[in-house]
């Protein structure tokens, strides 16, 4: 489950963001009234900061801090989409089928971070 969550973020950091940007990333970015070379330096940032979370969470698996963070971070992404462009809700891959999932397995994760936690109390 710990390594759905992490390699989910690095993939999603890498493939539709840096590698090619995906044209849903430049709508995303582009909707905000940037430029599109500032758009795209914009998405290939967020790719990169994915990937390098992505990474922390792997060396930090059990620091409940960075896996709340996580959920929050999922949670403002999707919030993001809700306001600039909530007809992406309903598209075929959209950031409800991969932020809830993601969010629920976090949320699991952190709870046996607490478990474990209790039991060396």
């Amino acid at each position: 489950m710990v390594q759905i969550v992490i390699w989910v973020s690095i993939i999603h950091g890498f493939f539709p963001k840096l590698y090619h940007i995906a044209p849903l990333e430049k709508l995303m970015t582009g909707s905000a009234g940037y430029s599109e070379q500032v758009s795209d330096l914009i998405t290939r940032s967020a790719g990169v900061g994915e990937i390098i979370f992505g990474l922390c969470l792997f060396v930090f698996y059990k620091h409940k801090h960075l896996v709340a963070l996580n959920i929050l971070a999922l949670m403002g992404l999707l919030l993001a989409v809700v306001v600039m462009q909530p007809q992406l809700l309903i598209e075929a891959f959209n950031p409800v089928t991969t932020n809830l999932p993601l969010i629920g397995l976090s949320v699991i994760w952190l709870k046996e971070i607490e478990q474990l936690n209790n039991r060396y109390l």
